[in-house]
């Protein structure tokens, strides 16, 4: 969603860097660049000037000018600025003293408020409540059927005592402010704790549907109004917001399909234009797409900063603790890592939603966007075939698998012999990797990780010295002959007792007979 403008915004703060000091001028410039990067975002224009006179002021002011490194200072206060206009802080939900908490969702029609009613409801059931659906948009057609197939995938009951319309050219019927408030009535009676009113779409301003949207509010009293926008279109979302919060007086914003390739002016400009606050964000079809809108979080993937805590906050859902224990236990017991466990392994980085989002949230990861974008997704079900088509004993002594067996493999996962040999390698990599932090050595190459390579591990012990490299002669001509002596004794097996003083004292002090020198040696000596 926001591709665009964090590549205008970080080739903007690349002419920072290495400056020691910046002028009036450079401010002026990264300033004026910023402001051409939000409009062609379609920041709403009040927004922009807003945004762009204060980073101009804080810019200029003590905080940069006194600084280290003013470039990464300036790269902060628009961190911070962008922050402010996405909202500030995050805004959690409030959930009523006495339930049930109803949730009303108003918007646009298409803008996605029945999926984004099963992704809610879902959501609210992992967060260990009891919601109910209730379909009061009876004049779209097939939205009730819609809702109802949406609380089924959930795992979330439906309340529709009215079918709505099947066409278009049918005339709508039955009181959706009735079917809201038996709704409310039904999860008191079935003591569910959370209801989530899903409500008629307008295709504009509608003031007879607005009206109806006002007249469910009434009858409801709701907790939370939830404001369902579509991120993707653009300058005319501030009107909207501002028509629909006269009309509802919503408490707080939801936007919807932030996985778009449009500019993401929206979710820049209805917050601060409205002062409601942007509460959770749509990023994709599946119900498991959505997430609680943090606008910390939001600002640094926009300047490329990543996204790590709800990457973290993705892997502790999805991760399997079971699973997890095992093999720690495995490790503990130094047991072999094997193809079912790297199976195990695979399918649990699957759970947790799509690779390329999970990769793109990394900081940085703007540099890498062309690779992401050609990521294949289906390549874990591709490792699952191979491994899948393998016997029991192959997954668990994958040595055994010969010319023959690699080809019967190809064949039964429908891949070539290529792919199995890959995978193998992969996997022997891994076995390696996982061998030595199983028995303490760490990870060879991680900084502050024990082991060969790490900053705990020092220099790589037992390794001789890359081929054709000699190591270099002392100057002091009487250690140069001991060390040359020593490394022909070693090479002969032998061993060379090399007396103390000898490397700095005068070289009658000895017999160098007492060396155990290979024969001839002495003449080198001068003996």
């Amino acid at each position: 969603m926001f591709n665009s403008l964090s590549d205008r915004l970080t080739a903007t703060f690349k002419n920072l860097r290495g400056k020691g000091r910046l002028s009036e001028a450079d401010v002026d410039a990264t300033v004026r660049e910023i402001r051409r990067a939000l409009l062609d975002a379609d920041v709403a224009v009040p927004v922009v000037r807003a945004f762009a006179a204060q980073v101009k002021e804080r810019a200029l002011g003590l905080e940069v000018s006194q600084a280290l490194n003013p470039g990464q200072q300036v790269v902060k206060i628009v961190n911070e600025e962008l922050v402010g206009i996405l909202g500030g802080e995050t805004r959690r939900m409030r959930l009523a003293k006495n339930p049930p908490t109803v949730i009303m969702l108003a918007g646009l029609q298409g803008a996605g408020k029945t999926t984004l009613a099963g992704k809610l409801a879902k959501w609210l059931k992992g967060q260990g409540h009891s919601p109910l659906l209730v379909a009061c948009d009876l004049q779209r057609p097939n939205a009730v059927k819609q809702l109802q197939v949406n609380g089924q995938r959930a795992g979330v009951p439906v309340f529709a005592p009215h079918p709505g319309v099947s066409s278009e050219f049918e005339a709508a019927t039955g009181d959706p402010v009735d079917v809201a408030r038996q709704g409310v009535a039904e999860a008191r009676t079935k003591l569910h704790d959370v209801v989530i009113v899903d409500t008629a779409g307008r295709l504009g301003i509608d003031a007879e549907l607005m009206q109806q949207a006002s007249d469910i509010r009434d009858a409801v009293t709701p907790d939370e109004v939830l404001f369902v926008i579509d991120a993707m279109i653009g300058q005319d979302a501030v009107n909207t917001a501002q028509a629909f919060n006269e009309g509802v007086n919503f408490t707080g914003v939801v936007l919807t399909k932030l996985d778009g390739d449009a500019r993401g002016g929206a979710a820049l400009s209805v917050a601060s234009i409205t002062g409601k606050p942007v509460m959770f964000a749509s990023t994709g079809e599946a119900l498991t797409d959505f997430e609680v809108f943090h606008p910390d979080r939001m600002a640094s993937r926009i300047l490329d900063m990543g996204d790590i805590l709800t990457l973290i906050e993705q892997a502790e859902q999805a991760w399997d603790k079971d699973e997890a224990a095992r093999m720690a236990k495995k490790f503990a017991d130094q047991e072999d890592f094997t193809l079912d466990d790297f199976l195990a392994q695979m399918q649990q980085i699957r759970n947790m939603g799509s690779m390329k989002k999970m990769l793109m949230m990394m900081p940085g990861a703007a540099n890498m966007r062309q690779q992401l974008e050609n990521f294949d997704e289906r390549e874990i079900d591709r490792v699952e075939a191979i491994v899948r088509s393998m016997t029991p004993h192959e997954r668990v002594a994958p040595k055994i698998i010969n010319g023959s067996r690699r080809a019967r493999i190809a064949r039964g996962s429908g891949v070539h012999v290529s792919e199995v040999n890959g995978l193998l390698e992969r996997f022997g990599q891994a076995q390696k990797m996982m061998r030595k932090m199983a028995a303490g050595g760490g990870i060879p190459g991680m900084p502050g990780m024990p082991g060969p390579g790490g900053f705990s591990g020092g220099a790589r012990k037992g390794k001789p010295n890359a081929k054709g490299k000699k190591k270099p002669k002392s100057g002091n001509p009487a250690k140069a002959a001991q060390e040359a002596a020593a490394a022909e004794a070693k090479r002969n097996g032998q061993r060379a007792a090399v007396p103390s003083g000898a490397a700095f004292g005068k070289q009658d002090d000895f017999d160098p007979a007492s060396l155990n020198l290979p024969k001839g040696f002495e003449k080198f000596l001068g003996k």
